[in-house]
């Protein structure tokens, strides 16, 4: 796996996505928790095609910073790039923003991990 990896989500704000719907505030906004989904599914799309056979990545940690709002039906793309890895440790650098406007931004690991042993442990 190659450092530099990047891949762009976008979503169109939605009450699905709001503050209210997700429970995390009380104001028809994008919810913190649909923008770092975004960003962590940002960082799974990234290396998908590069994982072996019965491989995909787990979320381990995010650390982030939600810098604006965005109202109803903005466009938010959240993008992500792998900018280290350490064996099975996938470190990115994640941001969000409402066109050219930053409105989130961040640090994800995720882990490599074969999917039936994953399941295993539940």
């Amino acid at each position: 796996m190659e450092t530099g990896l990047t891949y762009a989500a976008t979503l169109t704000v939605d009450n699905a996505h709001s503050a209210i719907a997700m429970g995390s505030g009380d104001m028809p906004v994008l919810a913190t928790p649909a923008m770092v989904a975004l960003m962590e599914n940002a960082a799974m799309m990234a290396v998908a095609s590069h994982l072996p056979e019965g491989a995909t990545t787990v979320g381990g940690q995010i650390s982030t910073s939600h810098l604006r709002p965005s109202a109803m039906d903005a466009v938010v793309t959240a993008t992500a790039t792998l900018e280290k890895v350490e064996g099975k440790k996938l470190f990115f650098r994640v941001e969000a923003r409402q066109g050219e406007t930053l409105i989130g931004e961040g640090t994800h690991l995720r882990f490599i991990v074969d999917r039936e042993k994953f399941m295993v442990k539940l």
